[in-house]
């Protein structure tokens, strides 16, 4: 009984579901996301692009998010987590593919330079 009330909940959740391009982590990614300026009957949306690395895409129903990376100006790093369900995310863009070992990029914290850099990998496209 729990379990079918769970998948409801879960069901509801991606009607406001964006289709999402395949992409892991390592890969360079355009998020298109919804901001709201105003307060009350004025407010109004407009869009802010967010483009940075993925350091961790975490899979699940609900619950999915991908945390993007990017460096500022100033050479300050921000990250943001964006949850996979959101309505507020318009489009999101794939830049290039990363070339990574593992699923979880923090190690790109600690490091700055050509050393924070990510080989690419070459995708074969379906054309010959």
């Amino acid at each position: 009984m729990s379990a079918e009330l769970i998948t409801a909940f879960e069901n509801k959740q991606f009607k406001n579901r964006v289709p999402l391009p395949e992409f892991r982590s390592g890969d360079r990614v355009r998020v298109y996301y919804r901001l709201r300026e105003g307060t009350g009957d004025k407010a109004k949306f407009r869009l802010q692009p967010f483009e940075g690395v993925v350091i961790r895409y975490r899979k699940g129903a609900a619950a999915a998010s991908f945390t993007v990376r990017k460096i500022s100006a100033g050479g300050i790093g921000v990250e943001r987590v964006f949850p996979c369900c959101s309505a507020y995310i318009d489009k999101v863009e794939v830049m290039h593919r990363g070339k990574v070992r593992r699923a979880r990029l923090y190690y790109l914290r600690q490091r700055s330079g050509k050393t924070a850099r990510i080989k690419s990998r070459y995708v074969a496209s379906g054309k010959s």
